[in-house]
């Protein structure tokens, strides 16, 4: 069998990527494909756990070492439950974040040396990488405000408006240093508009079956 394929959506706070998480799953269930949505953290029942230790509580309740830590041992956890059993399936696979947020959150805004989370990576995820990453670009302003509008604010949402910049930043960094597997979505438009861009991207990056 055919391994599947594996999609991460990327971005900061209030970009959108739930809901474009959904959108694309159902558009790609529409042409026949199996697919698992999930998101980071969590994913699975034990790094679920760990999510409610990451975002809950006052901002600095963490040191970047130890939000890092906690992130890549539910990442662990979320792939060998998760991810990996679904993609040997065959099932497509689109997680709401993935390893790069813990390089834009705790790296660009937090300040922890990137080189600890590439060794980290390293050697708790190896090399496997997501075969496409979209990366939902939003000025931290307004993404902030669409966040608060939704729901009562997180952990990361509560931190000042220069991390959400520094991140911001960051993930378009990350971006431009590898852009075979990233592409950069601008999150500004409709919910509509950003869902037909993002299915038309995919089709362009991987053999989608319809397409």
């Amino acid at each position: 069998m055919e391994r599947g394929r594996f999609i991460t959506l990327e971005g900061g706070e209030g970009a959108g990527k739930s809901t474009q998480v959904r959108r694309l799953a159902s558009s790609l269930r529409g042409r026949g494909l199996e697919v698992v949505t999930t998101r980071e953290p969590g994913g699975s029942p034990g790094a679920e756990e760990i999510r409610t230790l990451l975002v809950t509580g006052d901002a600095g309740r963490w040191s970047p070492v130890t939000e890092t830590l906690l992130h890549f041992a539910a990442r662990r956890d979320h792939l060998e439950r998760t991810v990996w059993p679904a993609l040997e399936r065959g099932a497509w696979v689109i997680s709401d974040r993935f390893a790069d947020s813990t390089l834009a959150y705790q790296g660009y805004g937090l300040g922890l040396d990137k080189e600890v989370i590439v060794r980290l990576y390293a050697n708790v995820v190896g090399n496997f990488y997501p075969d496409l990453t979209l990366i939902l670009d939003l000025p931290a302003g307004a993404g902030l405000a669409r966040a608060k509008a939704r729901s009562a604010a997180d952990r990361y949402e509560d931190m000042d408006i220069s991390f959400h910049r520094r991140l911001c930043e960051g993930f378009l960094d990350i971006a431009a240093h590898d852009p075979r597997r990233c592409a950069i979505i601008d999150a500004a438009g409709t919910e509509d508009f950003v869902a037909a861009e993002i299915l038309d991207l995919v089709g362009r990056r991987l053999p989608v079956p319809g397409s």
